[in-house]
């Protein structure tokens, strides 16, 4: 059934699993506008969308949920956040999801090209870098509207630790990590603090390298215990503070993964995560972020290992 005209905010999560469900909860819990579900499975996406549409006069959200395998019910979509793809397994590298999601993201992709031309789109599916790069190559969008989810995940789950480590409030907690969303990805130590007093203050190194471990390590930490699935509240949740930056023109400073023209020294058209003010036009600007010479060594490796991934993609096009 078509929704009557209205001007709210239209938001579009491809992918029906448990990341993109749990992304239209959010959205729809937050308000944020209506939720489309979309599913190759179309009985998952209007299942889990009337299910969570039912859940609305208990929470008192006013966003309408729809779940369709139809791409032409995104038209107009304003932010189009883009889930679809199998989990990593517990033992699997984000390397060995190449190929199969690749040809997924390829699909996906056609679908948000042609009904939705004008949205801005948020890359969830891992490994995330290399899909971010070949959604980019797909749709043909500019940077500004294809943007990479893993740095506002990765740095939640780095300030999560620290609250942890030293058992204080996590909304005290400051803390960013740049990089790919993998292994190489790079919290930055220097930076992190507890109201302003720096973590290196706080606990010993010891600890700090600890924490840093966990963080590179957080994805596979969860999967290990999941046994047959991969983390979808977090990694939602981050996709989500990515879409309502943009969709409020909040103009927030967020790590995620863009198109580095220069940037940092990467002119190759890797997606790569750095500090990026977040708005109504997508990303808006990249913060450039005055790293010490340990920093970029690391930052630097960070880039070798996305552009080692996208170099896969040479033999699923």
């Amino acid at each position: 059934m078509a929704f009557a005209a209205h001007k709210r905010k239209k938001i579009a999560v491809i992918g029906a699993g448990f990341v993109g469900s749990t992304t239209a909860h959010w959205a729809a819990q937050k308000e944020l506008g209506d939720v489309f579900l979309v599913d190759i499975n179309e009985g998952t996406a209007i299942g889990k969308s009337m299910d969570l549409m039912q859940s609305s006069p208990i929470e008192k959200f006013d966003s309408r949920v729809k779940g369709t395998s139809n791409y032409a019910d995104i038209a107009g979509a304003d932010v189009v956040i883009l889930t679809a793809g199998m989990p990593r397994k517990p033992g699997m590298s984000r390397d060995e999801l190449v190929g199969i999601n690749a040809k997924i993201v390829k699909d996906c992709c056609a679908g948000i090209k042609q009904h939705a031309p004008d949205s801005i789109v948020i890359v969830v599916c891992n490994p995330m870098d290399v899909m971010a790069v070949y959604a980019k190559q797909q749709l043909g969008f500019p940077r500004e509207r294809v943007i990479g989810m893993g740095g506002s995940l990765d740095s939640a789950r780095f300030r999560a630790f620290i609250a942890e480590e030293l058992n204080v409030s996590i909304k005290d907690v400051t803390g960013v990590v740049l990089g790919n969303h993998g292994d190489a990805m790079m919290p930055v130590v220097r930076t992190a603090a507890v109201s302003s007093v720096p973590i290196m203050d706080l606990m010993p190194i010891d600890r700090i390298n600890a924490i840093v471990a966990r963080t590179k390590q957080a994805g596979a930490e969860i999967g290990g215990h999941l046994k047959t699935g991969s983390a979808y509240y977090a990694p939602s949740r981050g996709a989500i503070e990515m879409a309502e930056a943009i969709l409020k023109d909040q103009k927030r400073i967020i790590p995620c993964a863009v198109e580095l023209n220069g940037e940092f020294g990467v002119n190759d058209k890797l997606m790569v995560g750095v500090l990026c003010q977040l708005g109504g036009a997508g990303m808006e600007k990249i913060i450039d972020f005055k790293m010490n010479a340990d920093e970029k060594a690391e930052f630097d490796k960070s880039v070798e290992a996305v552009r080692t991934l996208v170099s896969a993609l040479k033999t699923v096009q």
